[in-house]
């Protein structure tokens, strides 16, 4: 992904949290995570992504529910039509993901009958580091949880989670912690 390790000090702030943000933990259970591993193994050479759906409260995200979605970015037409970019060919199913804004209407609906919320987003970086980019900075929002898993020929390795800080200024990591 180009752009991952430059200016990733801009991009990264490990050093300390903002008094106004309260570090939460993101919660997972072993099925999820694997459901995340093997996505981004079965997508790869390309960008898998995906929404998690759940639970907060004071302490924790606690995810109830991994949503896995198409790469719209592979359809490079399609993603003209919702997010268009000067040269599609810098901006591919490899580098970059879309999420269908249909399909993120339609889980938002369907988890708020259900009494979840979404928590955050998921994502692969096929041959690079589980580190935000500054794309990535550039399109989250705060307070979500965003997931990102390294792939590297084709095997799932780390997998970290990031929240934007309100300034928008940088990512601090968020810790992952796995449940029974």
């Amino acid at each position: 992904m180009p752009g991952i390790a430059e200016g990733l000090r801009d991009v990264v702030d490990l050093r300390g949290k903002d008094s106004r943000e309260r570090p939460m933990a993101l919660k997972l259970n072993h099925a999820q995570m694997e459901a995340i591993r093997r996505h981004a193994a079965e997508e790869y050479p390309f960008e898998c992504c995906g929404v998690m759906l759940g639970k907060v409260d004071d302490v924790c995200k606690a995810v109830g529910e991994i949503v896995a979605l198409k790469n719209l970015r592979r359809e490079s037409a399609r993603a003209q039509e919702w997010l268009p970019v000067d040269d599609p060919t810098r901006e591919s199913g490899r580098n970059r993901f879309l999420i269908d804004p249909l399909d993120q209407l339609r889980i938002e609906k369907d988890g708020r009958a259900r009494s979840l919320e979404v928590l955050g987003y998921y994502h692969s970086h096929p041959d690079h580091p589980a580190r935000p980019s500054i794309y990535d900075r550039e399109h989250a929002w705060p307070w979500y949880s965003y997931v990102i898993i390294s792939v590297e020929r084709g095997v799932p390795g780390d997998l970290t989670s990031w929240v934007l800080a309100e300034d928008r200024l940088a990512f601090r990591a968020e810790e992952v912690e796995i449940v029974s």
